[in-house]
Formats: structure tokens, C-alpha cells, sequence
């Protein structure tokens, strides 16, 4: 018996220096029982304890001491560690012996062991002399969760991976069953599970195919009829189905859900594109959510806030329900504050055809204001109105206010015209020379003509309210800021004007030659003459406050926004001055003739040149954003400009006037062409308003008779209003 021990105890010995070799600590050792020749009786008893897991989770989850002599291999979930005496050897020597310590852990139903445990319990099993374990009550203790994990994962990987390979060699068949255990374990995507989330095994663990079969998913035709679809859907017409169909449908009915995801990515890598594609056509419609409709009415439209203009239009048109939402009116108001539609709508809010949704009057505001640019951009089939008068005369300045159109003409009348009509209302006579300039305020105009006198008249009437006697020469020039008129004339001098009493207030002398160009802003005075000076003045006290010198030749046209003045000249150049300072900011080049209109806009320059190019300027800078020319540009000089929407207007000799986008400098298109434009058809003049295009057309050797072309960017509502 003596002899028999000891062959045990070294037996012993060398199984924990293998362990001890192959880099297994003490704590990770997993434990097995020393007996060899045990092995055979602990195969059947893990058998038995296998095939009772199912009886035994409550007794578990309760507690139940289990017997030295049973396997705990059985049971991945449980921890140990082999706790050495104090002698710290592998033998008996010494009398001490060795202690196992399992850690039983309360599992509830269908818990997973990879969740947080319960209460854990600490049993010491104590090997007895003759290799027998008796397991005797020991002191409570907490084991770390995180070295259970590591235990259990390192424990269940070896194991996987000897079964594997033992399969793939004794039995080639099972690499089919091999690769759904790897489903399973490593989940439907094929990556493995990180540690300590690891799917586990074993008794008493319900597996992914027990889940499945417990409860009974919902199947992809229960989806379609609770989304209120009919079972019914169109079928692929290849003729008869396949033999064996229904065999293979029962087949993967009664596989698990891993097997089934494993079987589904195989038949997928065998679908060709079409069969892809109407899977996607029959799976895609199901999982659509109208989201909107499901939120708090607040939420949906805080959501739709998100959306541009024209894809809010585009939501309208989904359901009703959309549609109420997209009609919110402070919603709208937003998007026309984001858009700088500023013009709310002036129509009451009506009805629209569909019982219960009102059109929101900001909306309708927008889809004006949308709609007019898109007339600017792309015109219509439709012919400008033509308004004939002046005979063969050549009308040399334009206004219009409203529905009110008044041209001038050296044939010394004024006409005034309907916009809407296109008839002519009255002729403003009472000049006894041609009128060379004008100004226009509502139904008040202003005439200046070579007779030296200004005239006041009331459009809406034709009466002559004032006549402006003072000037000794040609009023060559005028600019009308709310009750006052400042003019200038060949004389050398300025006069301001008070037009409703119709006396002259201030004379502004100074200047050497003839006055060309004048502007005023109800604080200061800017002229420019034939003399190349360009002064400002207070008109006030009648002072010149700064005589701005630099150019070398006439000046010809001015722009004043209170801080800048721009002056052009016939010296080719454009000058930028500060008004408070009288000093030259920048000189701006690149024309080569008479710079002879300009507009000045929010530190936006454009310049119409004999040259004829148009150039874009940042009077801040003195950088030349844009030169609008290349291939549709003007064939002649430019005769006039207009700013209108983010758009450039330009009219020219050659008898056409084009449209350009300001950012960009591209043409958009020609507005208007002559019949007899490169033949002697001129474009003279021309005024825009955000919906109306006004021109004055004409020739100088008789091929294009004297007339206004109107364009109106904003019929629809014009038909509305006369229906």
C-alpha cells in the first residue's frame, strides 16, 4: 500500500509540473481529477449530469452541494483554483494537504453566465490520502468576476479548438456542423464574442435553438400584415417551381436561428445581382417608418425646420397628414427669413382644395418670390409688350413707379404709360426743349430740359405742378431724395429744390465746367463735371467740403452710399474716395473707354464701360471680382446698368440687353434682342423693379422705331387677379 501511495503521489507530481510548464498559473490551472484510472467512471457521470441539466437549474440557483466525484467540468461557469499548503510542495511530505476551492454561483432561469452572477458561495474540497475528495463546508469568499470571465473563456476556447480539429481529421463530413458551432459561438456576423460576453455552454444554458424554439418569432409575411400589407405579393413568373421546394423549406424551418443566418449568407453569396436586387425590392418597402407622423405634432415640425425650401414643398406632397405640417405658418416664416424673402403675403389666407388645410400666407410668399426668379433665369415663350410713342425720337431717360411708366424725349414730352395695360395715359407737355433728365417718386415727377427750367408734375393727373425757374443753361442732371432735388447744369452750378413748394433753397457753386453727374443722399452733395473734379458738399451751409482731384479727364457718372464715392471718367479709370476724409481709396483699372453707368450696392461695384464689358468690383478691396464678357458678351458700348435680385442687367448699342449672375460673372441669357440689333437697333435706357423689366429702345438711322418693351416677371398672379 506504501509502495502504491507513493507512485500515486509522483504521478501527481508530474501532472502539476506539466501544468505548471504549459503557462497555466495556480489560479488559471483548470481542475481535474488525479485518479487516472477514474477517467472512464467521470466520462459517464458527466453523461448523466448532462442529459438531468434541464431538472437541475433550480437546484442550482438553491444551492445544492454537489459531490466530489462528479465532474465539474460539466459546468464551464464554476471557478477554481488549487490552494497549496503552507509547506508549498507538490507532496505529502510534510503532512499538509492540498486544497481545491469551487466557487457555486446562484444562476436564475435562462440567466446567462456571462451576466453579473447572484450569490456566490466558497466550498473547500480536501484530498484525502487514498486520491478520494471529500468536499466539507468552508468560509464565504468573493470571487472576481473579470478572473472568472478569463477562466471560462480560456477554458471554452481550448476545448473548441481540439474538438474542431479532431472532427475536421476523423470526420470531414462534420465541417458543415463545425461551421454552424462557430455561428454560434462567434455570432451572426462570424466575429468572436469579447471576453466575458462570450455565448456560454453547458448544463443548464438555453441555447440560441431551445430559445427558438420556445417562443416562435415573427416571421417576414406576419410583418407584412401587420404593416397592413396583403399576404399576397407579386411572384417571380419563371415557370413551375423547382422539385424539392417545399422539402427545402421545411428543412430550414426547422433549423435554429445561427443556422439559419449561416445558411442565408451562403445562399446569398450564390445570388447573382437581379436576385439581390428584388429581394431588396420585396425586404426594403417593410422597414419604412413614417417617423414624422409618429412624433408629437412640436418635434415634427422642430424636424422639419431642417429641410431647405424646396424639399419642404416636396414633403407636402406625401400624405395629408405632411402636408398639414408643411402649411405651419411661423415654420414658412423662417424659411422666407433664411431665403430674405422679406415681402409677406398680402392675400388673405385662403382655403386650399383639400377639405381642413389652409395654405400658409408666408409659403405663398416664398412660392411668389421663387417663382419670379426662376421668370428672371429662364424667361418664358411669352413677347415682351411693346409701347409705341415719340415718333422717331430718341428717349433719353426712364422711370417707372408701380403700374406707372414715364419716358422722356428730346422731342420735349413726357409720356406717362400703364404697366399693366400697356397704354399710353397722358403726355406731360409743357417743355420748350428736349428733356434730358428726370426723377420719379410715386406720382410725382421731376423734369430737367435744355430750356433750363425744371418741371413738377403729377402723373396721375398730367398737371404741371411747379416750374423751377434759376438755372441760366441745360439741367443736364438731377437726384431726388424725399422732399428735395438737387440738380446740375452746363451753368457750373447746383440748385437744391424743395419740390412741394417748388422754391429753390441752396446754390452750390464751385465747379469750372458743366455739372454731368450729381448724387444725394439728404446729408451730403456729390457732384461731378466736365472740369475733372468730383466735390462734396454740405448743402446746408452751401460749403464744398472736399474737391476730390485725380482723374485727368471728364467725369461722367457717380455712386454715393454715404461712406464711398465712386466716381468714373473718360480717362478709363474708376476712382474710390472716402467721403469724410476726401481721400483716393482706390483706383480701380482695367476698362479701356468711358466708364458711362455704374451701380453701387452693399460694397458691390458694377461698371458698364464703352468697351463693352461689365465689371464687378469690392470698393473695399479695389479687387476686380468679376469681367462679365466671353463670348455672348456686348458687341458695343454699354449704355446702362440695373442691379435686380442677385442679378446684372445691361443694355448696349447692339440692341440687346443680358442678364449675368452677380457671384459668378456667367451669362444667364439675352433678356431682350432687337431685330435690328448689329444693324443699328440701340437698347438707350432701361429700369427694373424686382417683377418688372422696362426698356427704351430705338435706332439712329430708322431700322427700329422708338419704343417701350415691358416685361413682367410675375404674370401668374396678374392672371389671378384678373380672373
Amino acid at each position: 500500500m506504501d509502495r502504491e501511495h507513493q507512485e500515486r503521489r509522483e504521478e501527481e507530481e508530474e501532472e502539476t509540473e506539466e501544468e505548471r510548464t504549459s503557462g497555466l498559473g495556480e489560479k488559471d490551472r483548470i481542475l481535474k481529477t488525479p485518479p487516472k484510472r477514474r477517467e472512464e467512471e467521470v466520462d459517464e457521470e458527466e453523461e448523466e449530469e448532462m442529459m438531468k441539466a434541464g431538472a437541475k437549474d433550480k437546484e442550482i440557483g438553491g444551492h445544492t452541494p454537489i459531490s466530489a466525484s462528479s465532474s465539474l467540468t460539466s459546468f464551464p461557469f464554476l471557478t477554481s483554483s488549487v490552494c497549496r499548503g503552507r509547506g508549498g510542495g507538490g507532496g505529502g511530505e510534510d503532512g499538509e494537504e492540498d486544497e481545491v476551492r469551487v466557487a457555486i454561483v446562484t444562476i436564475e432561469d435562462e440567466s446567462c453566465p456571462s451576466e453579473p452572477f447572484g450569490t456566490e458561495t466558497t466550498n473547500q474540497i480536501t484530498r484525502t490520502e487514498d486520491g478520494g475528495d471529500v468536499m466539507k463546508e468552508g468560509e464565504t469568499e468573493g470571487v472576481k468576476k473579470e478572473e472568472k470571465d478569463e477562466e471560462e473563456a480560456n477554458c471554452d476556447e481550448r476545448e473548441d479548438e481540439e474538438e474542431e480539429e479532431k472532427a475536421e481529421v476523423t470526420s470531414p463530413s462534420l465541417h458543415l456542423q463545425n461551421q454552424m458551432k462557430r455561428k454560434l459561438d462567434h455570432g451572426p456576423d462570424g466575429r468572436p464574442f469579447p471576453s466575458g460576453k462570450k455565448h456560454c455552454k453547458g448544463n443548464g444554458y438555453l441555447s440560441p435553438s431551445s430559445l427558438v424554439q420556445a417562443t416562435t418569432p415573427t416571421t417576414f409575411g406576419d410583418l407584412r400584415l401587420a404593416n397592413g400589407h396583403s399576404a399576397q405579393r407579386r411572384r417571380v413568373t419563371s415557370g413551375p417551381p423547382p422539385s424539392g421546394l417545399q422539402d427545402w423549406l421545411h428543412t430550414f424551418q426547422m433549423w435554429s436561428g445561427p443556422e439559419r443566418l449561416l445558411a442565408l449568407d451562403e445562399l446569398i453569396d450564390r445570388c447573382e445581382t437581379s436576385q439581390v436586387k428584388h429581394m431588396m425590392q420585396v425586404i426594403e418597402p417593410q422597414f419604412q417608418r413614417d417617423f414624422i407622423s409618429l412624433l408629437p405634432k412640436e418635434l415634427a415640425l422642430y424636424v422639419l425646420t431642417f429641410l431647405a425650401p424646396r424639399d419642404l414643398l416636396q414633403a407636402a406632397q406625401t400624405c395629408r397628414y405632411w402636408r398639414i405640417l408643411a402649411e405651419d405658418n411661423l415654420l414658412w416664416r423662417e424659411k422666407c427669413r433664411e431665403e430674405g424673402v422679406s415681402e409677406y403675403a398680402s392675400t388673405r389666407r385662403r382655403k386650399c382644395s383639400r377639405p381642413g388645410v389652409a395654405v400658409s400666407p408666408w409659403k405663398s410668399a416664398y412660392i411668389r418670390q421663387h417663382r419670379i426668379e426662376n421668370n428672371w433665369r429662364k424667361g418664358d415663350t411669352r413677347e415682351p409688350m411693346v409701347l409705341k410713342g415719340h415718333d422717331d425720337h430718341v428717349i433719353t431717360c426712364l422711370q417707372f413707379s408701380g403700374d406707372l411708366i414715364v419716358s422722356g424725349s428730346d422731342d420735349n414730352t413726357l409720356k406717362v404709360w400703364s404697366a399693366i395695360t400697356g397704354k399710353c395715359l397722358r403726355t406731360l407737355t409743357g417743355h420748350t426743349g428736349g428733356v434730358w433728365c428726370s426723377q420719379m417718386a410715386v406720382a410725382t415727377v421731376i423734369s430737367g430740359s435744355t430750356d433750363r427750367t425744371l418741371r413738377v408734375w403729377d402723373a396721375e393727373s398730367g398737371e404741371c405742378v411747379h416750374t423751377l425757374y434759376g438755372h441760366t443753361s441745360t439741367v443736364r442732371c438731377m437726384h431726388l431724395h424725399g422732399n428735395r432735388v438737387v440738380s446740375g447744369s452746363r451753368d457750373t452750378t447746383l440748385r437744391v429744390w424743395d419740390v412741394s413748394t417748388g422754391r429753390c433753397e441752396h446754390v452750390l457753386t464751385g465747379h469750372v465746367a458743366a455739372v454731368r453727374c450729381v448724387q444725394y443722399d439728404g446729408r451730403r452733395v456729390v457732384s461731378g463735371g466736365y472740369d475733372y473734379m468730383v466735390k462734396v458738399w454740405d448743402p446746408e451751409t452751401e460749403a464744398c467740403l472736399h474737391t476730390l482731384q485725380g482723374h485727368t479727364n471728364r467725369v461722367y457718372s457717380l455712386q454715393f452710399d454715404g461712406v464711398f464715392v465712386v466716381s468714373g471718367s473718360l480717362d478709363t479709370s474708376i476712382r474710390v474716395w472716402d467721403a469724410e476724409t476726401g481721400g483716393c481709396v482706390h483706383t480701380l483699372t482695367g476698362h479701356q473707354s468711358l466708364t458711362s453707368g455704374m451701380e453701387l450696392r452693399d460694397n458691390i461695384l458694377v461698371s458698364g464701360n464703352a468697351d463693352s464689358t461689365v465689371r464687378v468690383w469690392d470698393v473695399r478691396t479695389g479687387q476686380c471680382l468679376h469681367t462679365l464678357q466671353g463670348p455672348n458678351k456686348h458687341q458695343s458700348a454699354v449704355t446702362c446698368l440695373q442691379f435686380c435680385r442677385g442679378l446684372v442687367l445691361s443694355s448696349s448699342d447692339d440692341g440687346t440687353v443680358k442678364l449675368w449672375d452677380l457671384k459668378t460673372g456667367a451669362w444667364l441669357r439675352d433678356v431682350v434682342a432687337l431685330q435690328s440689333r448689329g444693324s443699328g437697333g440701340v437698347v438707350w435706357r432701361i429700369r427694373a423693379s424686382d417683377t418688372r423689366l422696362v426698356c427704351a429702345a430705338g435706332s439712329r438711322n430708322g431700322t427700329e422705331e422708338t419704343k417701350l418693351l415691358v416685361l413682367d416677371f410675375d404674370l401668374d398672379d396678374k392672371k389671378k387677379e384678373t380672373e
